[in-house]
Parts: structure tokens; C-alpha cells; sequence
């Protein structure tokens, strides 16, 4: 039999290039995905196998991905940017309909974690979230606690947040519902990589404690045994609806509990990370994809710890030309 096609997107971003690294020599073909001419994961993998993506928030992206699924005969999909989600879910008939398999969450899922106050909403009442109110007309600058967290309601990383000591600052927001006024949590920041099987049962709960990061992605972390967090990211997973792999993210409330930031419903930079603790994520996913099963839960791991590093790749020049028409 030959080996499984599989297309990664995202490969210039941390989160792609650890799923393609990791599953290369695993007895799959892997084509490699990006936006970028430049894009390092596009050269870990063979000529033939470099496919230019438009952005996953142009409305040809979709058709692209068809086009190349069923040109190279892709047997499963695996995105790792944002914007390329909801697209893909959409018209995931059609990528059946080719042959292709994706692992991607499910749309009512995506729609949920991709925005904060829909999230926010679902997890209310059933984990500790933190206090959080829409900048929209009715939003009453006076009626919070400062200092405060003003974060973009959609988006992911560290972009657009920033902390607010003053009610001046706080009146002088934008109305227009796209903005949230959330509690400031002091504690410790956390992240969970979660795997529930395409039934939705949870198999693995993975913490991390996010040592050291810059511009949203850690670079410094562990992996450590929380019984506390285990339990919640678990919860949150079942709350969303989750048939995939997550991240939830979560920071230590004043009482002590972790209470919910987010959920990135994909595939972490961090992701090499919670494989070397003994979950590989990625491969569960593609095996149960690929209908070869996975072990019951919960699946046991290991604490590690991690810190990243510039790595290098020396290749012939015109490769480059070629993947930008001689223009570089």
C-alpha cells in the first residue's frame, strides 16, 4: 500500500513545522502548505511537494486546496492557521467528495472558540471564566473593576490586548461590539493541549506553564501534572464540543482556580512540547483519520520541559527562485 498523502498548511508558523517534523519518516507522503515563498517549512519537504497557498481569508483558498487535494490524490488535510478554518469546514463535502480527509474541528466548534464572547458565553456557570463584558453601546465604563484586560474578541496571540488603569481610556473605546473588557487574572499563566477522539472523549489533557514568550508563542515551557487543570481542560473540551485537538488556554484566578482566556481549536506552536511528554498528538489524530484507532484514555505523560532555538536549513538557491518565479 502507499503511504498516506498528507498536506500541512501553515508550515512557515511554528505549529506546522512541528506537525511536519514530526511526522516525517512515519510512513507518510507529506505535502507542505504555505502563503509564503519563503516559508522554511516548504523546504523541509521535496520540490514536488511545496504547494503556494492564497491567504485562508480569500475566498479562492478553498478552491485551491480542492484543486491540489485532488490533483496529488491528499488523503487527509491538516490546517494550522485561524483563518483557514471556518473555510475549510464549510465546504468539507467537497474535499470528501475528492478523496480528502481533514482534521479539523467541527463547525459549531470553531464558531464558538474562534470567538472569545460566544466562548465565553458557552463556558459560563460550568468552569471559572473570567468576568467579561462586550464594548457595545450598552457597555458602562464605570461599571468595572480596574485595572482591566481590553483584548480583540477575535484573534489569536498576544495582538490587540493591552491593560487599562483609567476610566478615561476605557470610555474612549471603539463601541462597535468588537472589543472585550475582561477581569485582570494575577496568577500564573497555563496552557492544555487537549485530544478527544472524533466521538468527542477526551483521551489526553496535557498542562503547560508558559516560562518564557514572545509576541504569543512560549518559548520556554514544561509540561506539568495539575490534577486541577487537567480536569478543566477537559471540561472546556467537552463544553465546546471537541472531536479534535485544542488548546485551551487558562490563567490563574485571585482565588487561586484557573479561569478560562481562550481555545486556539488547532494545533499549537507549542506541539513538540506535549509529544516529547509522551502524547503525539499529531500522529493520534492522523492515525484515528486514517481509521487505524487510537489507545483508550486517559493517556498517561510525562513532565519535560522545553526551550526553542534557532535551527538552519542550507539548500541550493534556486529552489527559492523557483517557488517565486525568479523574483526573489
Amino acid at each position: 500500500m502507499p503511504d498516506p498523502k498528507i498536506l500541512i498548511t501553515g508550515t512557515g508558523g511554528p505549529s506546522g513545522i512541528s506537525i511536519l517534523k514530526d511526522l516525517e519518516g512515519g510512513g507518510y507522503d507529506i505535502y507542505s502548505g504555505d502563503i509564503d515563498p519563503y516559508a522554511t517549512g516548504l523546504y523541509l519537504v521535496g520540490e514536488d511537494r511545496r504547494m503556494l497557498l492564497p491567504r485562508g481569508d480569500d475566498p479562492a483558498f478553498v478552491d485551491r486546496i480542492i484543486v491540489i487535494c485532488e490533483k496529488h490524490g491528499i488523503d487527509l488535510l491538516i490546517p494550522t492557521v485561524d483563518t483557514e478554518l471556518l473555510p475549510l469546514v464549510k465546504r468539507l463535502g467537497e474535499l470528501k467528495a475528492v478523496g480528502t480527509d481533514a482534521v479539523i474541528a467541527s463547525q459549531e466548534t470553531l464558531e464558538v472558540c474562534l470567538d472569545k464572547w460566544k466562548l465565553h458565553e458557552r463556558c459560563e456557570g460550568s468552569v471559572r471564566v473570567p468576568a467579561t463584558q462586550v464594548v457595545d453601546g450598552s457597555f458602562d465604563p464605570g461599571s468595572v473593576e480596574l485595572p482591566v484586560i481590553v483584548k480583540p474578541r477575535t484573534g489569536s496571540g498576544s495582538r490587540g490586548i493591552r491593560l487599562v488603569s483609567e476610566v478615561k481610556d476605557l470610555e474612549g473605546l471603539e463601541r462597535d461590539g468588537s472589543l472585550l473588557v475582561q477581569e485582570l487574572l494575577p496568577g500564573p499563566e497555563f496552557s492544555i493541549d487537549v485530544f478527544a477522539d472524533r466521538s468527542g472523549e477526551v483521551l489526553a489533557a496535557v498542562p503547560r506553564e508558559r516560562l518564557k514568550v514572545d509576541s504569543g508563542i512560549a518559548i520556554t515551557g514544561r509540561t506539568a501534572h495539575d490534577e486541577a487543570l487537567e480536569t478543566f481542560g477537559a471540561e472546556v473540551a467537552r463544553l465546546i464540543g471537541l472531536n479534535t485537538v485544542a488548546n485551551v488556554q487558562a490563567k490563574e484566578a485571585k482565588e487561586g482556580v484557573p479561569a478560562l482566556l481562550e481555545v486556539n481549536p488547532r494545533f499549537p506552536g507549542t506541539m513538540p512540547l506535549t509529544i516529547a511528554s509522551g502524547v503525539d498528538m499529531p500522529k493520534l489524530a492522523v492515525d484515528e483519520a486514517l481509521g487505524r484507532g487510537v489507545p483508550d484514555g486517559p493517556i498517561p505523560f510525562k513532565d519535560v520541559a522545553m526551550v526553542r532555538h534557532f535551527d538552519e536549513h542550507i539548500f541550493d538557491f534556486s529552489e527559492i527562485e523557483k517557488m517565486t518565479g525568479g523574483a526573489a
